[in-house]
């Protein structure tokens, strides 16, 4: 009854996709526990290529349920959107499942999201402007509306109402801005009642019998550790909890149940808003991982920050999550350059520091202390074995895998879906 955690080990688009689809069969359920529509995966299927924001990438995989658990907030709008793309695409969408206990996005979450941020100025904290952060706000507030709430319109009307009254307020005087009518978000949220009817389930027992019938259920992040509410860069994160413990409270699966954690970590670094970074790179080598990775946004389109590899996170990601294995991804970028620089500690204020500082602070002021790598010039794109890979491109995996505390199960080595490297089962 393997369950199988797949988190993000940097700060978000690591290719958790490519994890997902190297399980690909093997798996029954596919689990978006934790965020919204403000992470996506891309998803290269032969010469198709599928842009996800809020629903689980296993929706591509033939036979898998798809699961959208109570720890997400769900916009209804993008997520009938979504829908309606992939099934004008062929993809069987009939599976999905949305927890009655979700949260969800209204057209107030959104404003809210965007009025603070431009109010913020330079202290901005880079959101997508999508409605996570004020939707997880009132959830934590106790004034949110849950996907059940929109089967009882007396019910959601009369939460709407009490939603708002603080928040126009806030919206009319502080921001000055028109005030959101409850007639509107009721009337629009409505609109979806029926469609969403035959998806919403009490998802924690239906994984629970799922799990207890022998089936593989894989509970996939969105955004990753470092964007974590608790153990990411504060205030530069996410609204929710993005780690492995978060699974459990995002899915209500208990926690020893749980048997693997598989990391997902690029080859490089990324990541996306304001916040600290210390391997950020401001040159030519920063375009050089931007264009040949493609490094937008999947959701948003923004230009990723960009920069080497940094042991000390994903040493962090393994004590954090509980890592087990690591699937390294993008490895391909890589080729062509002469050398290859790997952070493996800091120097904070002239002292050697060699895992994450725990103070924002240091962080912030922390000067990566590198170790270079030879690299390689030849195409990779094709290898399918360890063997395969040119021995320079061997010998700095195997360097990463010693300093990451885990070890490296499979190694993505181009965009298309086959495009892998297995070293070990992710299931054994």
């Amino acid at each position: 009854m393997p369950a199988i955690v797949l988190i993000g080990a940097q700060w978000g688009d690591e290719g958790k996709g490519k994890a997902t689809d190297l399980l690909g069969s093997r798996v029954d359920y596919v689990v978006k526990f934790n965020g919204g529509n403000n992470a996506g995966h891309t998803v290269v299927v032969g010469d198709k290529k599928y842009a996800l924001h809020l629903l689980p990438s296993g929706i591509l995989t033939p036979g898998v349920t798809p699961v959208i658990s109570n720890g997400v907030v769900v916009d209804v709008e993008v997520l009938f959107n979504e829908l309606e793309a992939l099934g004008s695409r062929g993809v069987d969408v009939s599976r999905l499942l949305v927890s009655a206990n979700a949260h969800v996005i209204t057209a107030y979450h959104r404003t809210m999201d965007k009025v603070t941020e431009r109010f913020l100025g330079k202290r901005q904290i880079g959101t997508t402007g999508r409605g996570i952060g004020p939707a997880y706000a009132d959830k934590i507030n106790r004034v949110g509306i849950r996907i059940q709430d929109l089967f009882d319109e007396g019910i959601l009307r009369q939460k709407v109402e009490g939603a708002l009254d603080l928040k126009n307020h806030i919206l009319v005087k502080v921001y000055n801005r028109r005030a959101v009518a409850a007639d509107e978000v009721v009337d629009d949220l409505l609109s979806y009642t029926e469609r969403l009817r035959p998806m919403v389930a009490d998802t924690s027992l239906v994984l629970d019998r799922a799990l207890k019938d022998g089936k593989t259920v894989l509970f996939e992040g969105g955004q990753a550790t470092m964007l974590d509410v608790d153990h990411g860069t504060y205030p530069f994160v996410t609204s929710s909890n993005a780690t492995s413990g978060g699974a459990a409270t995002g899915s209500g699966v208990a926690p020893n149940r749980i048997d693997r954690v598989i990391g997902v970590v690029k080859a490089y670094t990324t990541r996306v808003g304001a916040g600290p970074f210390p391997t950020e790179l401001f040159d030519e080598s920063g375009e050089f991982l931007r264009s040949q990775g493609f490094e937008f946004g999947t959701t948003t389109g923004r230009p990723r920050r960009t920069g080497w590899y940094d042991a000390p996170i994903a040493r962090y990601t393994t004590r954090i999550n509980g890592v087990t294995d690591f699937v390294l991804t993008k490895l391909d970028v890589l080729t062509g350059l002469p050398t290859i620089p790997v952070c493996v500690a800091y120097d904070v204020d002239g002292v050697r520091v060699d895992e994450v500082p725990v103070s924002q602070t240091d962080f912030h002021h922390a000067v990566p202390i590198y170790e270079e790598f030879e690299g390689w010039t030849e195409d990779i794109t094709g290898a399918r074995t360890f063997d395969d890979l040119p021995p320079a491109a061997q010998r700095y995996v195997l360097a990463l895998e010693e300093m990451s505390g885990s070890r490296i199960s499979a190694i993505g080595v181009g965009p298309s879906r086959d495009a892998i490297v297995v070293r070990h089962d992710l299931l054994e």
